[in-house]
């Protein structure tokens, strides 16, 4: 057997949070440390709540060991995501899995306070319809829909929320749940709850989101890439190559631009929804509109797959599930231009994760944070500190 590298009790940790019950035998073989290592880490651990007693293994004399196994239901995450028009908050366990959610429409532009009040709130009725302690909640994620620094959660003049440039949404947050709060682009969390809800095993994905917006969420080697600032993926501003004038992709090819196309060509006030309500009815022009919207993302889309060769493109985003037209043309295009070799084996598809994947990215994104051996060594370290 194969050794893990473990050289503190965080590394142990990772070992458990398989889900597979051990015995402190097993572990020591797994890990090549010390049964008396084995015994005070597991020790620690448990005292932090993380593992619990589950059963014991079958004997070879005397009596049977104990195993011990990750419990993801002993601390929650509260995860948010907010798009332009709705917002979905939700409660997971450890693993991601959410366990209770509440959506509403919200306009994001009201504005950081009205919005985050809104969501907050909605939070804590859901603890109390849960009786579970806010005390429990190990920390909160946030997607919102426009560019952020990741490393201190401010939304950086974001196109679609005015009065949320720079404001410290982590700070705010924490004066209600005083816990980590981590944010991030919403194509980002996204990509994160699509790739473990329906590809998990997939290591290079690109998520396409199509909405109100446009944007991408690259994973590559199994890691969420942000780029140096957590610009990565703002495909929504790249220029569209073979398009018509110099508009950006999102001014050609979002829901509110191809809505707008429509309004001009049935000279009529329509929204997102109308196209999504003519294209159900077989609208030749709404069908059109969409599929030359697809080729437009198409255009980009492109470009990603010869750049990053991932093996699978996840389209998300009301616009992108709703209308098959938009996903078509995506193909279509993707197809043609793509180096061969990018697309021999390139899977493009709906989103599966459904109204959930936003709120179980967000939480993955603090529980990859807050769950890291790194933390959990700091954790344990502030325990013994406190206790002394």
């Amino acid at each position: 057997m194969t050794t893990t590298q473990v050289v503190g009790a965080g590394d142990l940790f990772q070992v458990l949070r398989d889900g597979r019950p051990r015995t402190r035998a097993e572990l020591v073989q797994e890990t090549g440390l010390a049964r008396t290592t084995v015994v005070v880490w597991m020790n620690a651990l448990a005292d932090l709540g993380l593992i619990t007693p589950a059963g014991t293994a079958a004997s070879s004399g005397g009596r049977p060991p104990s195993r011990f196994v990750f419990d993801p239901h002993a601390q929650f995450i509260l995860g948010i995501d907010l798009g332009a028009t709705h917002g979905t908050i939700g409660l997971t366990d450890l693993d991601g899995k959410v366990i209770a959610r509440h959506h509403e429409q919200l306009d994001i532009a009201a504005g950081p306070t009205m919005i985050l009040d809104q969501a907050l709130d909605a939070a804590s009725n859901l603890l109390k319809a849960r009786a579970t302690d806010p005390g429990l909640i190990l920390g909160v994620g946030i997607g919102v829909p426009g560019p952020v620094e990741h490393s201190t959660g401010r939304p950086i003049r974001p196109p679609i929320m005015p009065g949320w440039d720079g404001f410290d949404i982590p700070n705010y947050v924490r004066r209600q749940f005083d816990v980590p709060v981590l944010v991030d682009n919403d194509v980002n969390i996204l990509a994160l709850g699509e790739r473990a809800t329906a590809w998990p095993d997939v290591d290079d994905l690109l998520f396409i989101k199509v909405s109100t917006g446009i944007g991408a969420g690259i994973v590559a080697g199994g890691v969420l890439q942000r780029g140096a600032q957590g610009a990565a993926g703002d495909i929504g501003h790249v220029q569209v190559p073979h398009g018509r004038g110099e508009d950006d992709l999102e001014a050609t090819a979002s829901g509110p631009a191809i809505a707008r196309e429509l309004s001009e060509r049935f000279d009529a006030h329509l929204d997102a929804g109308d196209l999504v309500d003519r294209i159900r009815i077989g609208d030749p022009h709404a069908v059109e509109a969409a599929r030359e919207a697809g080729r437009s993302i198409g255009e980009v889309a492109a470009i990603c797959v010869s750049m990053l060769n991932p093996s699978t493109v996840v389209v998300g985003g009301r616009l992108g599930v709703e209308v098959q037209e938009i996903i078509a043309g995506v193909r279509e295009v993707v197809y043609r231009r793509s180096i061969p070799l990018a697309t021999q084996h390139l899977s493009i598809v709906p989103a599966q994760g459904g109204v959930d994947a936003g709120v179980r990215g967000a939480a993955l994104m603090v529980i990859e944070d807050q769950l890291s051996a790194i933390a959990i060594d700091d954790r344990l370290a502030t325990t013994n500190q406190s206790q002394r």
